[in-house]
Order: structure tokens, then C-alpha cells, then sequence
């Protein structure tokens, strides 16, 4: 059963990598007040997920609970890929908040190195802010993005 579980885990953090250089890449091109903006988004999606039983489920239907692994990374994906600006932003956040919460609290080396590369770009979207930086990192130490 281990090797069926390390099995899961690797291919999971393969589709998650695949996955996060192109947000990666559409996080890169947006100008800088944009990127501020995003952070602000992705820190609500995750205060809002943190909210739920099953942190990451977040953003999948409650009759497809007992599946590996949630949809909301999949949906966040397929809006980021939108020619729509506001839905692209909202589909990047949710793709953040999901990972973020899905590789949280692994066992599995894959998915702690993608939970870093997920912080990394959380730290870079939070310092992005300027001045908003100081409200969003308030915001951090108040508890609700737990």
C-alpha cells in the first residue's frame, strides 16, 4: 500500500508542477499593481478554504469528497488560462489557495518541494504590495489565513 500512496503522491506533484510553471509564468507578466492585487485575492481564497472541513477540497462539489485529491487546482487552472483578465486573477488565486492547503502539511518530499515553490510565490505576491504590504501581512498574523 506504500508504494501505492508514494506512487499517488509523485504523480500528483508532477500535475502540480506542470501546472505551476504556467501560473508561474502568467503570475510573471502581470504588471506590479496587478500582482499586489492578486495577492490580496489568494490570501482571501485561503482564508476562505481554511474555513471548510477539508481545506483542500476547497472549490470541489461535496458529492466528490472521497477522491485523492480536490478539483479545485484543475478549475483554478482552466481560469487561469481565460483571455478574461478578472477570471484569469480569480483562477490563479484559487489555484494558490488549493495548493497551498493540498501540500500544506505532506509527507511526501514531491509535494513539500512544491509547497515551497507555492510559499515562494505567495512571499513574492505579499512583498509586491508596497504599501499594501503592511495590511497584508496584518492581515497574516491575525489568523485568518491559517
Amino acid at each position: 500500500m506504500q508504494i501505492v500512496t508514494r506512487l499517488i503522491a509523485m504523480t500528483r506533484a508532477r500535475q502540480l508542477q506542470r501546472q505551476f510553471l504556467k501560473i508561474e509564468r502568467s503570475i510573471a507578466s502581470l504588471p506590479v499593481r496587478t500582482r499586489s492585487r492578486l495577492g490580496l485575492m489568494t490570501l482571501r481564497e485561503i482564508g476562505q478554504a481554511s474555513k471548510c472541513e477539508f481545506p483542500y477540497l476547497y472549490g470541489t462539489a461535496p458529492e466528490q469528497r472521497y477522491i485523492p485529491w480536490g478539483q479545485g487546482t484543475d478549475i483554478g487552472f482552466s481560469r487561469s488560462q481565460s483571455d478574461n483578465a478578472e477570471v484569469a486573477l480569480r483562477g490563479i488565486a484559487l489555484w494558490l489557495a488549493v495548493a497551498y492547503h493540498e501540500t500544506k502539511d505532506s509527507q511526501h518530499p514531491s509535494l513539500q518541494l512544491q509547497h515551497r515553490q507555492v510559499m515562494r510565490v505567495l512571499r513574492e505576491l505579499r512583498d509586491a504590495g508596497g504599501e499594501q504590504a503592511d495590511a497584508t501581512a496584518q492581515w497574516m498574523r491575525s489568523g485568518a489565513a491559517a
